[in-house]
């Protein structure tokens, strides 16, 4: 309702820049969602929040980070000591035939294919042009990292044939040129904000707004728990693609 979606995003303050202290918790926003009975837009946020859940996951699964904080799944599932919903847990038909797939890209082939179902079902042309940026993003970031490995970049895509990004090509030039992981980190994570910035259906107040802050809201939240992890004397994980120097 395009009068309910005018209030909270009038009431909402608009995320700044990365680094700066998120406006809002995940949690808190949904509840929003809730108290203003707003089950479209709930849908679209949860499908999105569900990213940075599953980026906490592989993190935690690596080692790199201790207290996860997700908003979708529970902590248990993301130390996988508990299944995943049946939508993230099944191998596609792809991975399943090949036998060296990194498992974690199996979760995120499943993931990805499940916010384009979940935009086609509710009409959102935001989260299926977001889908399709987010996995063009991951699979060039994927194709840099195997090339500087001397492997295969195919063997690392996932679900290529839903990617519609565009030239990417400037932003992996200055990702490619940066002096640490964190601000190469920084480059792919700007180029997010920017595209957001460019397609967030701004000043129309309608449900796909609603959406685009949520995709903002988890850059915020990064990069808030980066700066904590920081000031801890911590390294937290960020990176957008599993690969490593070999094959799980």
């Amino acid at each position: 309702m395009a009068g309910t979606n005018y209030y909270l995003l009038s009431f909402l303050s608009t995320p700044e820049a990365l680094g700066a202290e998120p406006p809002i918790l995940r949690g808190d926003f949904l509840h929003h969602l809730d108290a203003h009975e707003q089950p479209r837009p709930r849908e679209l946020a949860e499908t999105i929040f569900l990213s940075d859940d599953l980026l906490q996951r592989d993190a935690v699964l690596a080692g790199e980070i201790d207290d996860p904080e997700p908003v979708i799944l529970t902590v248990d599932q993301l130390r996988d000591e508990e299944p995943l919903p049946d939508f993230l847990a099944g191998r596609t038909a792809d991975a399943g035939a090949d036998t060296n797939t990194i498992a974690a890209d199996v979760v995120w082939e499943a993931y990805f294919r499940h916010v384009a179902v979940v935009a086609g079902r509710l009409n959102s042309p935001f989260l299926r042009a977001w889908v399709g940026f987010e996995v063009a993003l991951r699979n060039e970031l994927a194709e840099a990292r195997a090339r500087a490995l001397e492997l295969e970049p195919t063997d690392y895509y996932v679900a290529q044939d839903l990617a519609d990004a565009g030239d990417l090509s400037a932003t992996f030039n200055e990702w490619a040129a940066a002096a640490n992981p964190l601000q190469a980190q920084r480059v792919l994570d700007q180029a997010r904000l920017d595209w957001l910035n460019e397609n967030d259906a701004y000043f129309t107040f309608g449900d796909d707004e609603l959406a685009a802050y949520a995709a903002k809201l988890i850059l915020a939240i990064r990069w808030h728990r980066l700066a904590r992890a920081m000031e801890g004397g911590e390294e937290e994980g960020t990176g957008d693609s599993g690969l490593g120097t070999g094959k799980e």
